[in-house]
């Protein structure tokens, strides 16, 4: 029984002993008088029952106020007292009672705050020998999780059920340009803890892998096995997969506790083998016709020395013609397909204006030679060996600053199509092509410095060209690199590569022991799966044409909150914004336009939060926004919902108020800033971890149990 109603109930029982006594003393005094003495007696109260009537009531009234006093000072302040006792064990260590209420109770409440200090002391003293003893174990989870994140190639860790359990860094870019259809929306992507390695791979060729390393491990062989795939959208994947090895079984042999896969896009490998197929095939096969009639017209030539001028001179017109025309056919194929022509020799991706800052930094320092650049293409990339060609670029300013003694260098970057021009410019004296083919064929040198590569070889290994060339106008000269253009992966800034502060969370190992199943209610509360979400909307009244104008999530896996599994897209709500509402969640009209509207952005919420449990702040609220969507897009949300408002009301039941900004300060939970969908989902879910605990507390462990609970609070009849 609550509390409230054993008040009711004291109040009837006491009001019933105060009167009780008297009214059957009456009763038998009223039984042993005489009917003269009854009439006086009637007589008498009558006359004066108006007084005695409102005397009474008025000290009823003071005496239930008195007692209703008494009540909220000692049993509700004491109940609220015993509330934020457990908070301070349960979730919130600095939360302290308020000195309040009768003296008694403030020395009760100074009392427990005094507990309170001793047990911070005792902890901060246990938590500071438990830091030192983890201290190596945590060093080497950085050490992991910084090489990790930071390795060239994709690599996935699963259990045996195929759920991702560790990934880095290359692996959650790489599947997140594959990410195609719903999941593409907000930046979504096919991977994240605890999700399922087979909405990547095929099943079957994973089962197949598994079953290949187990046949080795029995062999005594190394365990390792590798596969071609393909996604949903058409990629070429290879994979390669290697056992991790759990404790040793009854027969003394190693198991498989889960797999390590090293994951690789071959898709544009195989399209610039198909490429480098076709420029071979382009060459020869439509080469063949103009070779035979150079052939044909060299052969007359020769065989008929004394023929007649004008014919000589169609002969020779014939080799002309043909020849310009093969020149102009490699022209064309050089453009078409230089990135087909690339040798490979392994190359990588940089840009141009690197290439040519690190040559001017090389030609101070070396040659003391002034250096300027003109004309730079500063967003082409190209593929480069950036030692060997930053050395070719200084060799050549080297041999310029022996033999012409120009004052300075510059340097320009264009592009034409496929083909990037990196030209080295100076003013001077002209150069024979004799010369310059002398340079190009001699091992370079800077000084000391040697190489045993020569200018041509570092041309060839580019797959590209180089020439000199006039500029008789500007009365000066330079050469030419010309070299194919890349299009390099798309490179995250700092920010995404480390997640803002702190180190990515990309793994966890205790995903080892999860166990594939649906979403069972009668599971435990740490046990599952959940996307906490939050919507941003144009005005209070779904049922009044209010729209949503952002969603924002995240996963919760294995109790910890995954700020890198984000979902947060902006929707435009075809409809103008209310200008009341656009202080209170920043989005502006000029934000949304352009945006994907609600047909597109909710099959992909629904895509990522599939098989996890729901939760949200007010939940109603935001429900009743996607329920009302269902008819016009197909998609409904059948999974269960949980809603920290109504768990904070039933873990703190006398508390005053239970909005997200209280329940953070109480719980003490900081945040950035407010009404950004994807901060409060966030702030959402950090509150409801420290929800999971204190619902522990008072029996509350299982999902069928706190929706119960839930149920039953005030707040649960609220309706939108």
């Amino acid at each position: 029984m609550k509390a409230k109603h054993r008040f009711i109930v004291a109040v009837i029982v006491l009001g019933l002993l105060m009167t009780g006594p008297f009214v059957v003393t009456s009763l038998l005094v009223w039984l042993d008088m005489k009917d003269a003495e009854r009439t006086m007696l009637t007589e008498l109260l009558l006359s004066r029952l108006p007084v005695g009537t409102m005397m009474t009531l008025f000290g009823f009234v003071v005496g239930v106020g008195v007692l209703h006093k008494l009540f909220k000072q000692y049993v509700e302040g004491l109940l609220r007292m015993a509330e934020t006792l457990r908070l301070m064990l349960g979730a919130n260590r600095n939360f302290r009672v308020s000195i309040e209420g009768p003296p008694e109770v403030q020395q009760l409440a100074q009392a427990a705050n005094d507990l309170a200090q001793q047990r911070d002391a005792l902890m901060d003293d246990v938590d500071s020998q438990i830091a030192t003893a983890k201290a190596s174990v945590e060093e080497e989870k950085n050490r992991l999780a910084a090489l990790m994140s930071e390795l060239a190639q994709a690599v996935v860790v699963c259990n045996l059920d195929g759920r991702i359990l560790l990934y880095n860094n290359r692996a959650r870019l790489q599947f997140k340009a594959l990410s195609q259809g719903p999941t593409s929306v907000a930046g979504g992507a096919l991977i994240g803890l605890g999700r399922s390695i087979f909405s990547i791979l095929e099943k079957s060729q994973v089962e197949h892998a598994q079953e290949v390393i187990r046949q080795r491990l029995s062999a005594g062989k190394t365990a390792i096995s590798n596969f071609i795939t393909t996604t949903r959208g058409g990629q070429l994947l290879r994979a390669q997969m290697v056992p991790v090895l759990a404790a040793s079984g009854e027969e003394g042999e190693a198991a498989m506790s889960g797999y390590v896969l090293t994951v690789e896009n071959i898709t544009r490998s195989i399209e610039q083998e198909a490429r480098r197929d076709q420029v071979l095939h382009s060459l020869t096969e439509g080469s063949r016709s103009t070779i035979g009639n150079i052939r044909a017209a060299v052969a007359n030539l020769i065989d008929y020395p004394d023929m007649e001028p004008e014919l000589r001179e169609r002969f020779v017109k014939v080799v002309d013609d043909e020849a310009a025309k093969m020149s102009h056919s490699l022209d064309e194929t050089m453009g078409e397909f230089s990135d087909s022509m690339k040798t490979r020799w392994p190359l990588e991706d940089i840009l141009g204006i690197d290439v040519i800052a690190a040559a001017q930094r090389r030609i101070d320092d070396k040659l003391k030679l002034s250096t300027k650049t003109e004309e730079l293409d500063d967003a082409l990339w190209i593929k480069a060996d950036s030692y060997a060609l930053v050395f070719a670029l200084v060799c050549l300013a080297s041999k310029l600053q022996d033999h012409y003694e120009p004052r300075e260098l510059r340097f320009r970057l264009t592009s034409a199509g496929n083909l990037a021009y990196l030209d080295l410019i100076w003013a001077g004296a002209a150069m024979s092509s004799e010369t310059f083919y002398t340079w190009e064929m001699e091992t370079m040198q800077i000084g000391s410095e040697t190489s045993p590569l020569t200018l041509r070889d570092v041309i060839d290994r580019h797959g590209g060209e180089i020439w000199y060339q006039r500029e008789k106008a500007a009365h000066r000269a330079y050469f030419r690199f010309v070299l194919p253009v890349a299009v390099p992966e798309v490179e995250p800034d700092q920010e995404e590569r480390t997640g803002g502060k702190g180190r990515p969370e990309y793994y966890d190992f205790d995903l080892f022991k999860f166990e594939d199943k649906s979403i069972d209610l009668d599971r435990k509360l740490s046990e599952l799966t959940y996307t906490v979400f939050d919507t941003e909307t144009t005005g209070l009244e779904p049922s009044n044409g209010d729209e949503i104008i952002q969603v924002g999530a995240a996963r919760i896996v294995n109790n910890r909150l995954l700020r890198q599994e984000t979902f947060n897209q902006i929707v435009d709500p075809e409809r103008p914004l209310k200008p009341e509402s656009i202080p209170i969640h920043g989005i502006t009209e000029d934000m949304v336009r352009g945006q994907p509207n609600i047909d597109v952005v909710l099959p992909a919420f629904h895509e990522f939060c599939e098989d996890t449990v729901l939760i949200a702040h007010n939940a109603a609220f935001d429900m009743r926004f996607l329920q009302l969507k269902e008819e016009r897009t197909g998609i409904r949300f059948t999974q269960p919902v949980l809603d920290t408002l109504l768990l904070s009301a039933v873990v703190h039941p006398n508390q005053e108020s239970h909005k997200l900004d209280v329940i953070l300060e109480r719980l003490g939970i900081a945040i950035g800033k407010r009404h950004n969908a994807l901060e409060d989902a966030l702030a959402t879910g950090e509150v409801f971890l420290k929800l999971v605990k204190l619902l522990e507390d008072q029996g509350i462990v299982t999902v069928r149990q706190a929706l119960e609970a839930a149920e039953k609070t005030y707040f649960a009849r609220v309706k939108y």
